[in-house]
């Protein structure tokens, strides 16, 4: 008697560099986080360099490009969850391509002063919220899932080359050119993203339309609904809760320290708008070897025991800068090296992070579960941008940058006292949420 034929081996998935739709998301995401790197670099020294802002008003102008993090965050994801990301991201492109394209020949004509950049910031930064959230469902429903690793891999390494390039390039258009100049480049990297993303061929498959409604009665009120459920589900997972608390906590100081920080260098210690852009970059080739070390170390490590090294290490990185004086080589050689350590360890903790969000998170409450976190944490950046500029006017630029940079050490202390410490080489299983009607 013959044995059964063996089932052939599984193949082996496709490789993505020959999937053309994925190319040009990749191309695409690329493009836009350029822009957005970019631009993050040239608002502010547009209002410090041009326009002569205060402290207190960069402060205020960062926290108006912040607040829609607040204000949106939850109804993106609500939207992302019930929209095809490919369309959200297309219209997200094109309508801030338009916003910075206006600004800069408003620039060009001399007709832009501070209130009408900050409609421009909070305009850009509301745009921003929605396509980052739709940024993060689209991988997952354009490719395979035992594909989902090396895209990632690919689309990481695009934003970390992004945080290279887009803070030097605006810093050097700012400084050589103009800061009219530097907002068209950063109109054009997002016309660039919008045609790339719009060549995408392939159906997309959106979860909340293909998965069966149970009759619960939140969905009768759709948007409410789902975001109650973000919520819920969040709110309920001790991981996720810790997420949430050391994020706003982070989040909170780091735009505090930020708005210290983009004062502080080119009035303390004399730098130039390309030399503050380049030391914002040296942050981008720490966050690839971050990346890199994220692909290890938990493994072998441990998740929680990573999580709190990484945030002390890169967070405690900051405390050196108030100790600069001049703009000496030396100096400029320390901030390259303190920006480095930092972006290498705030990387390692964000993948860290996403990779415990997207272990624990059923596959239907992805974009909400994302969404909630990013309004917890992300949601506090505007109350800081203020606080630092409240800070750097009160007390000085070198106490307020001290004070700011002490404070992101409150991050590493919640993780530490939460069961995120406790996470092992091995994540855990996602949980469904509960049924609490």
């Amino acid at each position: 008697m013959r044995p059964p034929p063996s089932s052939p081996a599984p193949s082996p998935p496709p490789s993505l560099r020959r999937d053309t739709d994925f190319r040009r998301l990749w191309a695409g995401q690329t493009a836009s986080q350029l822009g957005e790197h970019t631009t993050l670099v040239v608002l502010p020294l547009f209002a410090v360099l041009t326009l002569d802002a205060g402290a207190g008003q960069l402060g205020v102008l960062r926290a108006v490009g912040q607040a829609p993090i607040l204000l949106l965050s939850l109804l993106a994801g609500a939207w992302v969850d019930r929209w095809r990301a490919r369309t959200v991201m297309v219209l997200t492109d094109a309508a801030r391509a338009v916003a910075l394209g206006a600004a800069a020949v408003a620039g060009l004509l001399g007709l832009l002063g501070l209130p009408a950049l900050f409609v421009v910031a909070f305009t850009v930064g509301a745009l921003s919220v929605l396509f980052d959230v739709a940024y993060q469902a689209s991988l997952v429903r354009m490719v395979r899932r035992d594909q989902l690793v090396r895209g990632n891999s690919a689309l990481e390494g695009s934003r970390s080359a992004a945080q290279i390039g887009g803070p030097a390039l605006g810093g050097a258009l700012v400084s050589l050119l103009s800061a009219p100049v530097a907002a068209a480049a950063g109109a054009l990297f997002f016309a660039v993203s919008f045609v790339s993303l719009r060549r995408i061929r392939r159906p997309e498959s959106v979860p909340e339309r293909v998965a069966p409604v149970p009759e619960r009665p939140e969905h009768a009120a759709p948007v409410r609904g789902r975001i109650r459920e973000g919520l819920r589900f969040v709110a309920g997972n001790a991981w996720l809760r810790a997420v949430c608390l050391a994020s706003a906590a982070f989040q909170l100081s780091f735009a505090a320290t930020m708005t210290v920080y983009l004062l502080f260098l080119p009035r303390e210690l004399g730098l130039t708008g390309a030399t503050v852009g380049l030391a914002l970059a040296a942050s981008g080739p720490g966050a690839l070897l971050g990346s890199v070390l994220a692909a290890r170390l938990p493994g072998r490590l441990g998740h929680g025991v990573v999580l709190v090294s990484a945030a002390v290490l890169g967070n405690g990185a900051l405390l050196c800068v108030p100790a600069l004086h001049g703009s000496s080589t030396t100096t400029i050689l320390a901030l390259l090296a303190v920006n480095f350590v930092f972006g290498t360890f705030s990387q390692l903790v964000n993948v860290t992070v996403m990779s415990v969000r997207q272990a624990v998170t059923p596959d239907g409450m992805q974009g909400r579960a994302a969404a909630t976190i990013t309004f917890v944490g992300m949601g506090f950046t505007p109350l800081g941008s203020l606080l630092g500029g409240l800070l750097a006017q009160e007390w000085g630029l070198r106490t307020g940058l001290l004070v700011t940079a002490a404070g992101m050490m409150l991050s590493p202390v919640l993780m530490a006292a939460s069961p995120l410490a406790r996470l092992g080489r091995v994540l855990p299983a996602p949980r469904e949420p509960r049924n609490t009607e």
